[in-house]
């Protein structure tokens, strides 16, 4: 992957700097009410009530100033604190009235303040920025996830995996045996590889490898959350895994797909995998392809 550059540092700095000045996020009355950004973010977030650790996880806060910050709230009666009924080791968060009708105006000015921006614009200048911003948010949530390796019998890899089998169960006209997902030993160690896609901590997002035979591996159950589809997540999954691969000394990656994914056959395909016959009998394949990696051997080189 090509290294970031200073200039393209510079332009999303600078970027950075403009919009928080424009929005008002310096100010310690943010849209003139009488409280920082920070105090109005965490009372917008919390909407209905949530666990405060869901809400720190949600916000990337430090527990520390997380717990200031909700103190600071509860003193001005916005918010009230409790224990969960079922779980007194959870701590719940949620507005009080007066917490209500605060996030209500906010909502009210923070429209105004957005529609006003808006409205200096035409009508293509402002469905330009529209699309403009979308794609950066897209864009800022892929480069926010992180793509690990994990073993292959780590929590978050099997539930990764029982998402996929309910998902493509739900997908396929036959169904899905889940006996088919690949074992831990199959995808862990030199044996194999498992990753695991995390946005704010939670897993979106799997992709196994195994090995087929010497020099060649097969990638298994590339699977996205609904919630993280169309941001390119697949692809780095797809590109992690095939790193693993030269890693391990395998060349050549193959892996088969059923009729009913359409959009994983184009991935595929767009990411320079070659349709191939039948390299193995599996009842859910319809289609196999294969990909010849950078680090592949002279021929006089193998083995």
């Amino acid at each position: 992957m090509e290294a970031v550059s200073a200039e393209q540092v510079a332009a999303l700095r600078r970027f950075n700097r403009y919009f928080t000045r424009r929005i008002g996020v310096l100010d310690d009355h943010y849209l003139g009410q009488d409280r920082p950004l920070g105090e109005a973010r965490l009372l917008f977030e919390i909407g209905d009530g949530l666990p405060l650790r869901e809400l720190r996880t949600r916000l990337g806060l430090d527990a520390g100033y997380l717990s200031r910050l909700t103190k600071a709230l509860q003193a001005q009666g916005m918010v009230r604190v409790s224990v969960h009924p079922e779980d007194s080791r959870v701590r719940m968060i949620e507005l009080t009235p007066a917490g209500r009708i605060e996030v209500n105006e906010q909502n009210r000015r923070a429209d105004a303040l957005a529609a006003g921006l808006l409205d200096t614009l035409d009508a293509g200048r402002r469905a330009q920025l529209i699309e403009a911003m979308t794609t950066s948010q897209r864009l800022l949530r892929l480069a926010a996830i992180t793509v690990e390796l994990v073993d292959g019998a780590a929590p978050d890899a099997r539930a990764c995996l029982d998402a996929y089998a309910a998902d493509i169960g739900a997908r396929f006209p036959e169904g899905f045996d889940p006996s088919d997902l690949v074992s831990p030993e199959e995808v862990s160690g030199e044996a194999g590889a498992f990753f695991v896609a995390y946005e704010e901590e939670c897993p979106v997002g799997c992709g196994a490898l195994r090995r087929l035979e010497p020099g060649v591996g097969e990638i298994r159950h590339v699977w996205v959350h609904t919630g993280a589809r169309r941001l390119g997540l697949a692809r780095r999954i797809l590109t992690a895994l095939e790193g693993a691969a030269a890693e391990r000394g395998l060349f050549v990656v193959r892996l088969d797909t059923h009729r009913a994914l359409t959009e994983a056959q184009a991935m595929y395909r767009a990411s320079g995998y070659t349709e191939i016959p039948a390299y193995v009998d599996h009842v859910y394949a319809d289609h196999w392809f294969e990909k010849r990696l950078d680090n592949e051997p002279a021929a006089g080189e193998r083995r």
